[in-house]
């Protein structure tokens, strides 16, 4: 497997990914769900992914990338046509777990791919272009979803979005030849790994606390979006558009970044990121036009949009020899930990109080993590 197949896998995969989920909120929202439903279905993308992302990074540290991820496209592709087969909203209680679960799998082994393909050198480049391909399809997925559900219905949307998936299925079961493992992934077998060994390393528990609070911000702005959208009567596909212009910024952004990143100093991007984050957060529930919904959207991809390929850069970077698929899942199970308790708390509070309020609150998360990043960096 070379980076450019890498490449070409996780568009397709993600794209169907990002298509399932935005079409499960809003099929949930026409089968009349409330907004605290809503956040329990969407919660339940991660609750999987929380509980066994840390066993799945040492399983991939020990077999490779190539099985575990064929098995999270398989997953992917069967929660999209359960849902097609059997269309209610009791069924999308089983669809989102199956979906994200599979998505999270794919999603450790992908990032492990993108560490161990070629040179260590190529690895900020590799997690780059890695970054540019979720960012393509995540601009992609939502506006083709919308599309699709207005044109053909959340069935035959969820349907149709499932091609890259299947793409992804047969070319991975087709294919035998697999990327070598990290160097040192069979050293010392004997010894018993802790998540603990992660936090004692200078700078690890800082990055964590940074990676959480701006993927618990993008996640949850997914979520918050076809809400706030329905609320304020846009259509589906106007909804697909917003989120498209964060996913073009994202794309922007990391097309860009490794033109400036050897100029400016990677925690200062991030606390400039939070910041900026943080301030349209508080600007996007008072505004209800489409042209400003758009620009607050863009805007926020630009501050969101580098942060990802920094943050798992600088994991990498720190990671014991032979356990760098496990640190990255460590990360995956503390983001997915924000993932599902974030959205139960802002559908409950969004039904209570309205989504002004879940729209101030990730604001202020933000602010707060990045005015503590500034001061403890």
């Amino acid at each position: 497997m070379n980076i450019r197949l890498l490449i070409v896998l996780t568009v397709l995969v993600h794209l169907s990914f990002a298509g399932c989920r935005f079409i499960i909120s809003l099929t949930a929202i026409h089968h009349g769900a409330t907004p605290f439903t809503v956040g329990v279905v969407m919660s339940l993308l991660t609750v999987i992914a929380m509980l066994f992302a840390v066993r799945w990074g040492r399983w991939v540290d020990h077999v490779g990338v190539r099985v575990p991820m064929l098995a999270g496209a398989s997953a992917i592709l069967a929660a999209m046509v359960l849902a097609w087969a059997v269309p209610s909203l009791e069924t999308l209680f089983v669809v989102s777990p199956l979906a994200g679960s599979g998505f999270f799998l794919f999603h450790i082994a992908a990032g492990q791919a993108a560490a161990v393909i070629g040179r260590p050198e190529d690895r900020v480049r590799n997690f780059g272009l890695l970054a540019l391909a979720f960012s393509t399809s995540g601009f992609l997925g939502p506006v083709l979803a919308g599309f699709a559900i207005d044109g053909i219905d959340h069935r035959g949307a969820m349907l149709a979005l499932s091609f890259g998936a299947l793409v992804n299925v047969i070319a991975l079961a087709a294919r035998n030849a697999d990327i070598p493992h990290q160097a040192s992934a069979a050293a010392a077998p004997q010894e018993k790994r802790r998540i603990a060994d992660f936090l004692r390393i200078p700078g690890f528990r800082l990055v964590f606390i940074v990676s959480g609070a701006l993927s618990m911000t993008w996640d949850l702005f997914a979520f918050v979006i076809p809400i706030h959208g329905s609320q304020i009567g846009l259509s589906a596909s106007t909804i697909g558009i917003i989120l498209g212009a964060f996913g073009a910024a994202v794309f922007v952004v990391r097309l860009l970044l490794p033109l400036v990143a050897h100029r400016v100093d990677e925690w200062r991007m991030l606390i400039a990121a939070m910041l900026l984050s943080g301030a349209t957060l508080l600007a996007f529930p008072l505004v209800d036009g489409v042209p400003l919904l758009m620009a607050l959207a863009f805007l926020l991809g630009v501050g969101l949009g580098g942060t990802q390929p920094l943050i798992m850069a600088l994991l990498y970077e720190k990671a014991p020899e032979g356990r760098g698929a496990e640190v990255l899942s460590v990360r995956t199970w503390l983001i997915n930990f924000s993932q599902t308790s974030a959205p139960l708390a802002s559908g409950a509070l969004g039904a209570a109080l309205g989504m002004l309020p879940v729209f101030w609150a990730m604001g202020a998360t933000l602010l707060i993590a990045g005015l503590i990043a500034a001061r403890a960096k």
